[in-house]
């Protein structure tokens, strides 16, 4: 016990140390000495002492031989704290002043990855997972054989993979909504709205591992549409509906929904074949 609080005292005295040592370096109109302390934080880890130091030396080392690293440094040491989008600015910073700088293609590379870090889970708004690609694609361009050339590819998969869901969720929202006409304000209906946004994702993303989930979507909204419809339009639905489930088994013959195209030509056929 008594190790333990011996121990304790001797963390606070040292945090204690150190805080007074970083206030007389913030304060200390030494640049160089800012510099170097500022450095020593930034490869110890200790970002959040390294941040402030670093936002200030950016101005005050403009045109000098450190202010490239000043710039840098800030940049990854916001990114260290998970500071993403003030990360991905700084970054976007450096490449917009340093396009040929020393570490230009760290830069262009981070102002992805920072973004890639602050993209949101699938079922929210994916603008910023737009933005993380447009990065990604940015730094591939301008660098083709770049160093992390093949972590950005990666990371481009698991971007559109996060929008193809994003796809997903909204496609089965319109079919699970069913005949709820409720958000239907501008005319139409959730079978019909899952149906475009099915294929629209089908056509954008034509090598996803998702096409089979697309494709049942949209099979059992044709299905549900047709047996809805006013009589008006009905055969031609189930005609529709019909073809889309051949359509279907020719493509996923093994698929665990392939009873479920089945039963649904049968069912179909009761109604086209008069």
């Amino acid at each position: 016990m008594k190790k333990r609080i011996l121990a304790g005292l001797c963390a606070v005295l040292l945090l204690t140390g150190c805080a007074h040592e970083y206030n007389q370096v913030y304060k200390t109109t030494n640049n160089d000495y800012k510099y170097e302390f500022a450095k020593e934080c930034f490869t110890k880890g200790k970002y959040g002492f390294a941040v402030p130091l670093l936002q200030d030396l950016v101005t005050v080392e403009k045109g000098t031989d450190n202010a490239q690293e000043c710039l840098y440094m800030l940049g990854m040491a916001e990114y260290g704290l998970k500071d993403y989008q003030a990360a991905s600015e700084t970054f976007k910073k450096y490449y917009q002043t340093y396009p040929r700088g020393q570490y230009a293609e760290m830069a262009s590379f981070y102002i992805g990855q920072s973004l890639f870090e602050g993209t949101p889970e699938p079922r929210l708004d994916q603008t910023p997972t737009v933005a993380a690609i447009a990065a990604f694609q940015d730094y591939l361009d301008i660098y083709p054989n770049g160093k992390l050339k093949g972590t950005a590819q990666q990371r481009l998969f698991a971007l559109q993979d996060k929008l193809i869901r994003k796809e997903y969720l909204s496609a089965r929202l319109y079919y699970n909504l069913g005949s709820y006409f409720g958000n239907c304000t501008s005319g139409g209906n959730n079978y019909e709205a899952c149906i475009i946004t099915a294929q629209n994702a089908l056509n954008d993303y034509p090598y996803s591992n998702m096409r089979e989930d697309f494709a049942v979507l949209v099979m059992k909204s044709k299905f549900e549409l047709a047996q809805m419809s006013v009589e008006a339009k009905k055969l031609q639905r189930f005609q529709d509906a019909e073809d889309e489930c051949y359509g279907f088994i020719n493509e996923y013959p093994d698929s665990k929904e392939r009873k479920t195209a089945e039963e649904y030509i049968r069912k179909c056929k009761e109604i086209t074949k008069d």
